[in-house]
C-alpha cells in the first residue's frame, strides 16, 4: 500500500507541475492539483508538506470561484480536519463553522455532506470537552444520515458510535449500550462480522462492559475485535496494542494475573516497534 501511496504522490506531483505549465500559478485547475496532492500528503501523515498546500489551494479557489463555492468548503474541511488531527482545535474550528455555511446554503440543511460537517464539527468539539455542543451536532448528523441514506447504513452507525461516547462522557450510561449495539448490529449487516468497523463497535461495547464491571460479557468482545484488527491491520497494529491493554487490564481484575502479564508483554514489543 505504501508503494501505491508513492506512486499517487509522484502522479500528483507531476499533474501539478503539468497544471502550472499549461495554466499559470494562479488557475482554478492548479487549485485542484494542489487540494488533490495535500490530500495525499495528509493520508501519509505529512502534514508539513499538507498543509501549505492546502492554504494554496484554498486561496486560488476563493479568488477563482469565490468564497461562497462549495470547493473551497471541500479545502477548508480538509485544512480543518489537518488540523484537527495536530489538535489545534482553536484554529480548525471556524474553518469548520465556514465549510458548514457554504454547504448548507448551496446544498440544503439535510444533505449528507452538512452532517458530515457537522460530524467533524462535533469531534473537535468533544475533544476539547465540549461534550453538550457535540452532541447536538451529532444528533443533527445522525438524523440527517438515517433520514437520507436509510437506519441501517454504515455511515448511521459510525454515527451511532460516536453519539454513545459522547454519552459516556458526560455519564450517560443508560444510553450508551442500546446505541453501541444498534452501531454493531448496523455493522455487521452491511458489512460483514470481520470488518474494522465492526471491530471499532465491539471494542466500544466492550470497554462499556468492563467499565461497568461485567467481565464475562467483556471479554468475548475484547477477543473478537482483537481476532478482526490483528487480520485487518496487522498484529503490530497501535489499536491491536490497545485491544491488549485494556485485556489485560479485565485479567488482572479477575485474578488472571498470569494472562494479563502475557498480553502487557505484547503490548511493550508492539509499542516498543511503532516510531
Amino acid at each position: 500500500q505504501q508503494g501505491q501511496y508513492a506512486e499517487a504522490v509522484r502522479v500528483a506531483e507531476d499533474t501539478l507541475q503539468a497544471a502550472r505549465k499549461a495554466f499559470g500559478p494562479d488557475h482554478a485547475t492548479v487549485a485542484t492539483a494542489l487540494y488533490n496532492l495535500a490530500i495525499l500528503y495528509y493520508h501519509q501523515g505529512q502534514d508539513t508538506d499538507a498543509e501549505p498546500l492546502y492554504k494554496q489551494a484554498l486561496t486560488i479557489r476563493e479568488q477563482v470561484l469565490g468564497p461562497d463555492h462549495l470547493d473551497v468548503a471541500a479545502v477548508l474541511n480538509g485544512l480543518a480536519s489537518l488540523y484537527s488531527v495536530q489538535s489545534r482545535y482553536v484554529e480548525a474550528e471556524p474553518l469548520y463553522k465556514r465549510a458548514l455555511t457554504i454547504r448548507e446554503n448551496a446544498l440544503g440543511p439535510d444533505h449528507p455532506e452538512v452532517a458530515t460537517t457537522l460530524s467533524n464539527l462535533a469531534g473537535i468539539y468533544g475533544a476539547q470537552s465540549r461534550y453538550a455542543d457535540a452532541e447536538l451536532l451529532c444528533q443533527r448528523a445522525l438524523a440527517i444520515k438515517e433520514k437520507v441514506l436509510g437506519p441501517a447504513h454504515p455511515d448511521v452507525a459510525t454515527l451511532l458510535n460516536n453519539l454513545a461516547l459522547l454519552y459516556n462522557a458526560q455519564g450517560k450510561s443508560a444510553e450508551v449500550e442500546p446505541l453501541l449495539k444498534r452501531a454493531l448490529a448496523i455493522g455487521e449487516n452491511a458489512l460483514g462480522p470481520d470488518h474494522p468497523d465492526v471491530a471499532t463497535a465491539l471494542y466500544n461495547l466492550a470497554i462499556l462492559y468492563k467499565d461497568q464491571g461485567r467481565y464475562a460479557e467483556a471479554e468475548p468482545l475484547f477477543k473478537r475485535a482483537l481476532a478482526i484488527w490483528e487480520k485487518t491491520l496487522g498484529i503490530a497494529h497501535p489499536q491491536v496494542a490497545m485491544v491488549l491493554e485494556n485485556m489485560a487490564a479485565l485479567y488482572r481484575q479477575t485474578g488472571k494475573e498470569g494472562e494479563a502479564r502475557l498480553l502487557e508483554n505484547r503490548v511493550r514489543t508492539i509499542r516498543a516497534t511503532i516510531p
